[in-house]
């Protein structure tokens, strides 16, 4: 999270209106002259008085004098930095403030904490002094908001389904959640015209990936879309565009369609005696695009552009007759698609969600999706068993869920004190989980009670068969202490450390405890290859013929049951060699006088050794530093040499390596975040070609096709595998698939294409 220095000026902003404050605002800005250009003074003053309207007074005239004080303070000491974006942090705060009261409807404790904030971190208070002057209701939520900082500080992998609950469990109030959400809100909306396009871009990822399913998960849907659709526009322009001038090329034409369509079914419910409500919308950019990505179809294919819920008023035991005594109505005036009708009434969905969709065609032949559910179902589906993150397939942990959704519901009721529901909600969820960092910041989860050792394991087994220790939050630990969640554990390892019997006994972890169990085989195999050798090694100084026949018969004759435990006492010098062959002479001497066959086992049996080729020059170095190792590139998304990509770890162990901006990207870090590893492309990338696939629309004129393919063919190093074109309607679209070698030769042809006349789009798949 970019740090969003947080000034105490929003405290002015929520004072009583009289003049007295806003000439202590002109006092201060003319002692901070330089800090504001003449255009922030301007809106410094009009978010001032847009938050005095806000809070009301929710926020006393006495707490307002304190605050005043310590905002000068942490004025004049000049501790406010603006952020890599260049934006003023007292406006920032200001607009953050107003999200908070507006949108998200919390006043008073949450507002005075956003100010304080930065004054304590500056330190100009300390965390006991604004519990005594401010109350402990402040000193909660302003402790929370620092550790959340310190915390985020700390790991770039915001993607990590353990980072959001991590970030959860140290915001001990849930309100620090939400002034986090309304922050990266603000941030979202102040950036669009920012020429810091690598920011820019982390801070849309992390809204996706990090703050919208928050917001999600809380029933702040409206904020939610928002973050999507903005971190959408900033992160595929050319696909944000493109879906928005096509709805609000039919927006006049698409409201007045969704109210031709309700209007003669709300006639025919109230005929029918019903009570209900009807909701109708479209859905967000995002949403569709997700959708178009998903269902790997083009806009107008989208079935669902048009949404209409209606939530109908019904006794228990007549809720399924209500619903389909509606579906009747509509699917009387509209006809329906059988194939799509979701039919979660006769069977709930397993996590208990009850609805009835259907999708009929509406009038001039376009596609409707309708959700028919009663009152009840609603609340389940928004509140309750059912909670919609989950229906969405946003996973969470049940307690976690139910204790967002009570959150949810203080925030939505008006009539409760909210802030008392939630100082309910201390967070004792991850009792059973604790979340330790790497050096590096990278975040993981292990069980309560999991030590140093299952830490090591957790990361490497390299790591963890080495381990001798460890620094945790730079303190020297042994291996058998036990983490807490925010350690910070560097392991320490050497060389001649190796695995022993008593560490299953330490460790809690059954990944660790198998590990552990496999390197010890490991260890065992080596040591008996060694005596094998030992004693291959004797034989042939003595000059005796080996045969394999007369030493198993001896193993035998000496009472082992099998061929390991022999080998093991040649290691552990239990036997000794000389007397062994000795007696290896006498078994012999038996056998070749009993003329017996000699019987050949598969000890000797040996596999020619496999040559690895030597890599090409475009190697990918994993996880940092680790090359040689095998992978994969993921057929979903082509990767070629040059582009920002990832690597996923697979069921079968094996490296599957994903462009950033794969299709399934999102849900892969979002879901399987623990399985995520870095990588980087390593070389000079010559030599290698790879397959990807170009989506080209265009006017269908004549001679456009030999033009694309006539350029591509003059390409050195590029090669035309295959190309399909459709035309309909005076346009063409298709699909182009070359050889090419990597990002830097591809974007040339691209922009050679481009220049086609005709060509519309071309763009990478």
């Amino acid at each position: 999270m970019l740090k969003n220095t947080k000034c105490s000026v929003h405290l002015i902003a929520l004072s009583q209106k009289n003049t007295t404050f806003e000439t202590v605002f002109r006092i201060m800005l003319m002692e901070t002259n330089l800090f504001f250009t003449s255009e922030e003074k301007t809106e410094l003053f009009s978010l001032y008085r847009k938050l005095i309207v806000s809070a009301g007074d929710s926020v006393s005239k006495g707490e307002i004098d304190k605050v005043k004080k310590y905002l000068i303070a942490a004025t004049q000491k000049e501790c406010l930095t603006r952020d890599v974006f260049g934006k003023n942090p007292v406006l920032c705060n200001m607009q953050t403030a107003l999200i908070v009261s507006d949108e998200i409807g919390m006043k008073g404790s949450t507002l005075i904490s956003i100010m304080l904030q930065n004054v304590v971190e500056c330190g100009i208070l300390s965390m006991e002094e604004v519990k005594d002057i401010f109350g402990e209701d402040v000193g909660t939520i302003v402790n929370g908001l620092i550790k959340t900082n310190q915390l985020y500080s700390k790991t770039p992998t915001v993607e990590s389904e353990n980072f959001h609950s991590l970030l959860i469990s140290f915001a001990e109030d849930m309100r620090v959640i939400l002034i986090m959400i309304a922050e990266r809100v603000n941030i979202m909306r102040q950036i669009r015209d920012t020429e810091n396009e690598k920011d820019r871009i982390k801070v849309a990822n992390e809204a996706t990936y990090l703050y919208a399913p928050l917001a999600h998960k809380l029933g702040l849907y409206q904020l939610k879309s928002e973050l999507e659709d903005l971190s959408l526009k900033y992160t595929n322009r050319e696909i944000f565009y493109f879906i928005k001038d096509k709805l609000n090329a039919t927006k006049s034409a698409r409201d007045l369609y969704i109210d031709h369509f309700i209007e003669p079914i709300k006639k025919k419910l109230q005929a029918a005696g019903l009570k209900f409500d009807i909701k109708g919308r479209t859905k967000s950019i995002h949403s569709i695009h997700h959708k178009m990505v998903v269902q790997k179809t083009t806009f107008e294919n989208i079935y669902d552009l048009f949404a209409i819920r209606i939530i109908v008023d019904s006794p228990l035991e007549k809720e399924k007759q209500y619903c389909w005594q509606v579906y009747s109505i509509i699917t009387d005036m509209y006809p329906p698609n059988p194939k799509r009708l979701r039919d979660w009434l006769s069977i709930p969905k397993s996590n208990g969600y009850e609805s009835l969709h259907i999708t009929v065609m509406g009038p001039d032949g376009k596609w409707v999706e309708v959700q028919i559910r009663t009152r009840r179902m609603d609340e389940v589906a928004e509140r309750g068993l059912a909670a919609h993150w989950r229906y969405k397939g946003i996973k969470g942990e049940t307690g976690l869920d139910d204790w967002l959704s009570s959150v949810r519901e203080a925030l939505e009721n008006p009539d409760t004190d909210s802030m008392k529901v939630m100082d309910q909600f201390k967070m004792d969820l991850y009792e059973d989980e604790v979340f330790v960092f790497t050096p590096k910041g990278d975040l993981f989860k292990l069980p309560k009670g999991a030590t140093v050792l299952d830490y090591a394991f957790h990361i490497h087994s390299k790591l963890g068969c080495t381990c001798i220790g460890a620094k945790v939050n730079g303190k020297v630990a042994p291996i058998r202490q036990v983490l807490h969640s925010g350690d910070q554990v560097e392991i320490m390892t050497s060389t001649t450390q190796s695995p022993k019997q008593d560490w299953v006994n330490i460790v809690v972890t059954s990944k660790a405890r198998t590990k552990i169990r496999q390197a010890l085989k490991e260890i065992v195999s080596r040591q008996h290859s060694i005596a094998k050798e030992a004693l291959e090694r004797k034989f042939k100084n003595r000059k005796i013929d080996y045969d394999e026949g007369s030493l198993m018969r001896l193993i035998k004759h000496l009472g082992y049951k099998n061929i390991t435990t022999f080998y093991q006492d040649i290691a552990d010098e239990v036997i000794d060699i000389n007397n062994l062959l000795d007696k290896y002479l006498e078994q012999q001497k038996r056998d070749t006088e009993m003329r017996e066959d000699v019987v050949h086992s598969a000890e000797n049996f040996s596999i020619a050794p496999i040559v690895e080729e030597e890599g090409n020059s475009d190697v990918l170095i994993i996880d940092q530093n680790l090359k040689g190792l095998d992978f994969t590139l993921a057929k979903c998304c082509h990767p070629i040499y040059g582009d920002d990509v990832f690597g996923f770890v697979t069921v079968s162990g094996g490296i599957k390596i994903h462009r950033k901006d794969c299709p399934n990207a999102q849900q892969l870090m979002e879901r399987f975040g623990y399985r995520i590893v870095k990588a980087r492309w390593a070389g000079k990338g010559q030599g290698t070609s790879y397959p990807i696939t170009l989506h080209v629309v265009g006017q269908d004129d004549i001679g456009i096709v030999t033009n694309l393919t006539s350029i591509i063919s003059k390409e050195t190093d590029v090669t035309l595998r295959s190309i399909g074109i459709n035309s309909k309607d005076g346009l063409f679209s298709g699909n182009i698939t070359i050889m090419i070698g990597d990002t830097s030769r591809l974007e040339a042809l691209l922009k050679k294409l481009r220049t086609i006349k005709g060509v519309k789009q071309i763009s990478r798949l």
